[in-house]
């Protein structure tokens, strides 16, 4: 096999349980349903940490977020940690980013030679947590029941301005890489938009592509079969303060399926670039996301639990060796797409070797239609609302999570795909709830890491209010040369339009 392009397509937040690609009788989501019909969807994809940042820091470095510091919003990714850009361009790939990835710290680039836009949220250390006041809340920026009651159709906010420009800069950039250039390495390109994050709005032409009548309220739990973590979260969310009614909950849905269908009518448009330049059959494309939503499950909307809705993320693959319509049911996670990635990369040849450990695995031979006995992964979480690190495993189809402060959570997800039957106590099941804290303890050292992240969060903290909020130029600012754009005095009339054509493929 030739080294292939590569295309990867990231959300955010967006949980594959309502998408139309995974089966959801509403949600509409055609490009995910084509490139699943025509490469391999993963039925059992999980993020490596619940929340933005710590998801993406892992995912770039193949590492758990415990090994490289990665707990919370507000933690660095240090520059010294390899990345998968980094590996791909010592492999030969032109590594290029538009959009999200939540970098924070001094380097905005961790191994991409360009990127086209600046990020959505701030790149220092304001989004700390601090488990040194952990039942407080962080008024300033966290979630709250406002992004729910206020849910509706809108014609413009940030996150649409921040989208519609990732999307346009990553279409144009595909036509770019399309045009005559001397540099005929293969590219690495990611794609990563910020819907369908909350808050839950859309403009008319996606609202309106849903009939309020038809969207699905989440089913119902019982308050006393809810854990404490996610008692927790209602109230740092202030859903158990302010609240919302159905109806609410119901229309923060409805924003939530419209900015999906616009989620996936930029993945479309990058697909159709791709088609229309005739590189489709030459691109592995790839469209995940950084972990889901509950969207109301369990009386919790957003992130930051180990629930299924939370922690599962779409992961689709389409292109050259990749077997159509394959669907795989072995858990994995987005740790194993930087080894992934470079078993592409290597065209089939000989995988590149790791300067640092990674805990992830490839996936190519799964992809590729093959089998695989590895059917488990594991996620982290160190971020708000805890006082201690939450662990969870998830083996063939039980799920296992952990909190020194918490009873310990035990799922049949096959049996029980809502989790609505712990059983972690229940005596049938008592050798296996052993075994998994048995195998918890061994894994990782609860107390250790407590310890880290605390010491962590009060050097950032310390960091930043000797800063303060505007100390330091760490956001992105887009590098652009408009000296050599479109027609300039120092070029030919006829160079210009031989050199920036895109001609339509024979």
């Amino acid at each position: 096999m030739d080294r292939p392009n590569i295309l990867v397509v990231m959300a955010d937040q967006l949980a594959p349980h309502f998408t139309g690609a995974y089966g959801h009788p509403l949600v509409r989501t055609p490009a995910m349903d084509a490139l699943a019909e025509r490469g391999v969807r993963f039925d059992a994809a999980y993020c490596s940490s619940p929340l933005c940042a710590p998801s993406r820091f892992s995912m770039m470095s193949g590492r758990l977020a415990s090994e490289i510091g990665a707990f919370d919003n507000g933690a660095e990714f240090e520059a010294s940690i390899p990345t998968v850009a980094h590996y791909l361009r010592l492999a030969g790939y032109r590594t290029t980013l538009s959009g999200k990835m939540h970098f924070v710290g001094p380097d905005q680039l961790h191994g991409f030679e360009e990127r086209l836009t600046t990020d959505v949220y701030p790149s220092d250390f304001a989004w700390a947590a601090n488990w040194d006041a952990a039942t407080e809340r962080m008024d300033k920026w966290f979630n709250n029941v406002d992004t729910i009651t206020g849910a509706g159709p809108v014609l413009a906010n940030f996150q649409i301005d921040f989208d519609d420009e990732v999307g346009f800069t990553a279409v144009r950039r595909l036509y770019d890489l399309a045009r005559p250039s001397a540099d005929e390495r293969p590219f690495f390109l990611v794609a990563s938009f910020t819907h369908p994050h909350d808050p839950y709005e859309a403009r008319p032409e996606w609202w309106n592509l849903y009939d309020p009548d038809d969207i699905d309220p989440p089913e119902p739990i019982r308050d006393d079969a809810v854990d404490p973590h996610t008692l927790r979260i209602r109230q740092g969310t202030q859903a158990d303060i302010a609240g919302y009614t159905e109806a609410q909950c119901r229309t923060a849905r409805h924003g939530y399926y419209a900015a999906t269908s616009y989620f996936d009518c930029w993945l479309g448009r990058l697909v159709d670039a791709l088609a229309q330049t005739g590189r489709l059959d030459s691109t592995v494309v790839i469209v995940t996301s950084d972990h889901g939503d509950m969207l109301g499950d369990r009386g919790v909307f957003f992130k930051m639990s180990f629930f299924e809705r939370s922690a599962r993320v779409p992961l689709i693959m389409a292109g050259p060796g990749i077997a159509p319509g394959t669907t795989v049911t072995n858990a994995c996670s987005l740790l194993d797409l930087l080894p992934t990635l470079l078993e592409i990369a290597s065209g089939g040849g000989a995988r590149p070797e790791f300067d640092t450990p990674i805990s992830g695995r490839s996936l190519w031979e799964l992809a590729c239609g093959g089998t695989d006995d590895v059917d488990e992964t594991v996620s982290e979480y160190m971020a708000v609302m805890t006082s201690h690190p939450l662990f969870m495993i998830r083996r063939g189809r039980h799920k296992y999570i952990h909190c020194d402060s918490d009873p310990p959570l035990l799922y049949d997800v096959e049996a029980d795909p809502l989790e609505r039957s712990n059983l972690a106590g229940d005596p049938e099941h008592a050798g296996l709830a052993s075994a998994f804290a048995a195998e918890t303890a061994e894994r990782w050292d609860s107390a250790a890491i407590r310890e880290r992240v605390v010491a962590s969060q009060r050097s950032r903290r310390l960091v930043r209010s000797a800063i303060g909020a505007n100390g330091h130029g760490w956001d992105y600012r887009p590098e652009r040369n408009v000296t050599t754009e479109y027609v300039r005095d120092h070029m030919t009339y006829a160079q210009v339009g031989a050199q920036s054509r895109v001609s339509i493929p024979s």
